[in-house]
């Protein structure tokens, strides 16, 4: 089943999702694997990041290779976790 995930990531800035995002593009494999869509917003506050999953299990696979990365790359810990939720239905434009 898909899952929408929102994710808070308070004092991120473009700069550092732009070189944690660099790092994982040089990782052997698909590090998103199992990613339907994926929109990162910058605000005032931080970064806020909107993502669609085919599954749960390919979006914790991917946290999973992200957590290091994004550690090494001076996010801070998150405030509270990311917000899952299941989707009913999804579809893309031209698909």
């Amino acid at each position: 089943m898909a899952i929408f995930i929102h994710a808070s990531l308070p004092g991120v800035t473009a700069a550092q999702y732009g070189a944690l995002n660099s790092a994982l593009r040089e990782l052997p494999g698909e590090p998103f694997e199992g990613c339907l869509a994926h929109v990162a917003v910058t605000t005032e506050a931080g970064l806020q990041v909107f993502d669609l999953w085919e599954s749960e299990e390919a979006m914790v696979k991917f946290t999973e290779r992200l957590t290091p990365h994004a550690e090494e790359a001076g996010f801070p810990a998150a405030a509270e976790p990311p917000k899952a939720l299941p989707v009913h239905n999804y579809w893309l434009p031209g698909a």
